[in-house]
């Protein structure tokens, strides 16, 4: 059965802090959670009904186990998930500083991690064609096999072949210390772009992809590379999309914030939640800009993930439109 949404690339043990405020250095306890983006992104649409799964590799160790575990019940098929022998599980460490303030610390991952030893040779084409959207990061790009093999899924994925109602996404998450340079960045980017349907990222993100300039000329640029959407999201002005024909503003939905390490895993989820559900551009803006929003005022990622009901309750407190299914399903 083909997947609702299939994400690849990475995953990891999130260790964040129980003490909120204060520097790594005197943090006294720690909550252990699945996380890495395409794989929070696969839980967020699982949250909203979406049958997901992810394409992804672990350490042969303790922490390998309980990342398939916590896939597990979360929803997310983690039959595409292996473990690589002699490579540990990575884990990443982050200081909990409201309101804008979440460094990370990445453990395991340097000089290479399980998640960047896929190999095309791996991979199982048919599901990655069949898939209702197939969504990869540009960190997947950022070393071998895991370049070529993002490559390869891509090519088998190709834009001209989707059915009506397939989306190929490529979310923009340029992380700089897994990268030599911007510029080697761009040109991974621009191998995959001419297979893409939907980009998303913030604009740093945007300038490294596309170069810089202002967000509608981001998007611009990404139209122009063949992308359908350009999502460009505007931090504290909310987030934009822009299509051949449209465009589209979702104001920021206020909240008080937590951490918002997983906002953006939060708004991808819902964001493919929306799209498969065949709502009008601004209205899957707005439920994934909410769904940020919430995951933003808790403390992890993948088990902060809301509910279709969350969502909408927030929504109808912040006076904003219903996607009119999505309402008649409450």
């Amino acid at each position: 059965m083909a997947h609702d949404l299939l994400t690849m690339g990475r995953i990891s043990v999130d260790i964040y802090p129980d003490d909120v405020g204060v520097g790594l250095a005197d943090v006294k306890t720690f909550g252990k959670y699945l996380g890495g983006s395409p794989s929070n992104v696969a839980v967020a649409a699982a949250r909203h009904g979406r049958s997901s799964a992810v394409i992804t590799r672990t350490g042969e160790d303790p922490f390998g186990a309980y990342l398939r575990r916590e896939l597990a019940k979360f929803g997310v098929d983690a039959g595409f998930v292996a473990s690589v022998p002699g490579l540990q599980t990575p884990a990443t460490f982050c200081s909990i500083q409201p309101p804008d303030d979440f460094p990370l610390y990445f453990y395991g991952r340097f000089p290479t991690a399980p998640d960047l030893q896929i190999s095309a040779g791996e991979l199982d084409l048919q599901a990655i064609k069949d898939a209702g959207i197939f969504w990869t990061t540009v960190t997947g790009l950022c070393q071998e096999p895991s370049r070529s093999a993002h490559v390869a899924a891509h090519e088998a994925r190709p834009r001209q072949g989707l059915k009506p109602g397939q989306y190929t996404v490529l979310d923009l998450d340029y992380r700089p210390m897994f990268w030599d340079s911007e510029a080697e960045a761009r040109a991974q980017v621009a191998r995959i772009l001419p297979h893409v349907t939907v980009a998303i990222g913030n604009e740093a993100e945007c300038a490294v992809a596309v170069g810089p300039g202002t967000p509608d000329e981001q998007a611009d640029r990404l139209l122009e590379a063949g992308v359908e959407i350009a999502v460009v999201k505007l931090g504290a002005d909310g987030v934009m999309a822009k299509t051949r024909t449209g465009r589209a503003v979702s104001a920021p939905v206020p909240v008080q914030t937590l951490n918002g390490l997983g906002a953006g895993d939060a708004f991808g989820g819902a964001f493919c939640h929306g799209l498969l559900s065949g709502w009008p551009l601004e209205a899957v803006l707005d439920y994934a800009n909410a769904s940020g929003a919430i995951v933003a005022s808790r403390l992890s990622c993948a088990d902060a993930m809301p509910t279709p009901e969350e969502v909408l309750s927030l929504l109808t407190e912040r006076g904003r439109s219903l996607p009119e299914a999505a309402e008649a399903a409450r």
